[in-house]
């Protein structure tokens, strides 16, 4: 790698997408065993495998950009544009979600009363705690700018403050959400409402425990010095990974929780 004379990152060889392949079919065939016989075992061991594959092919990443220096601005740039697509792909996946819930509450069904929401659904207040859910990613929204913000300016201690109160804000967002699956009157297998109620706001609460995760390790680079203010992709990748969770759940809010109401 040293005579190289041009900017690209040419990775070398790395057992980890062929781990990660076998891990995740592993898990995936485990899955479908546990639906069958109701055995967690192969699930289990194939998600120990992936999550363990996870964290020693993003080590990787962080040293090919931290201490060997192959993360160059071309490269970089790639890097961001992989998370925009990311991103964009995330957005239309949700999408699907809100499709689905549109299109059962616009026009409800006979099965389900044709009404909205469906006869003996009792859905939650959303002046509770979706409210004071909305209230805490739109203000952990602002301590994360206020994180990139800090860093940018060489200010490291109110970097490292800002950060550490925005995974708290979201380890707090997943408490609440679990409460409120635990309070809830209705479940997923209560018609279309209870579907469309929990695979939405399931799936935004594993990207809110996603992101939160993604936070805590930037907040761990960050700790080691891994980060400078013309250097910190991998932080600026989670700060846009955590607005488009707040953005996401947003929608929710005022489609699911309010409107849908």
């Amino acid at each position: 790698m040293s005579n190289q004379n041009h900017p690209y990152h040419l990775v070398e060889m790395s057992p980890w997408p062929l781990v990660g392949a076998m891990s995740t079919m592993i898990m995936l065939t485990g899955l479908v065993n546990l639906f069958q016989k109701n055995s967690m075992t192969i699930m289990t061991l194939g998600m120990m495998m992936t999550i363990l594959t996870m964290i020693q092919w993003w080590r990787d990443v962080v040293r090919e950009g931290t201490y060997q220096g192959l993360h160059t601005k071309i490269v970089i740039k790639g890097l961001r544009w992989g998370m925009i697509l990311f991103i964009i792909s995330e957005v239309f996946f949700f999408l699907s979600f809100f499709w689905s819930f549109f299109h059962s509450s616009l026009s409800p069904a006979v099965q389900i009363g044709s009404t909205w929401p469906p006869i003996g659904i009792m859905p939650f207040n959303p002046m509770q705690i979706p409210l004071l859910n909305t209230m805490i990613l739109l203000t952990s929204g602002v301590t994360v700018t206020w994180a990139h913000h800090s860093m940018l300016n060489n200010n490291f201690k109110e970097m490292n403050q800002s950060l550490l109160i925005t995974i708290a804000m979201g380890l707090y967002f997943t408490l609440l959400q679990m409460y409120e699956y635990i309070e809830a009157p209705f479940t997923i297998s209560d018609s279309i409402y209870g579907s469309s109620f929990f695979m939405a706001t399931g799936f935004h609460g594993l990207h809110v425990i996603i992101g939160t995760t993604f936070l805590i390790v930037c907040m761990l680079r960050q700790l080691n010095l891994h980060f400078s203010n013309n250097h910190h992709v991998g932080f600026e990748a989670a700060a846009w990974y955590w607005h488009f969770v707040d953005v996401v759940w947003l929608f929710l809010y005022i489609s699911i929780y309010w409107w849908g109401n």
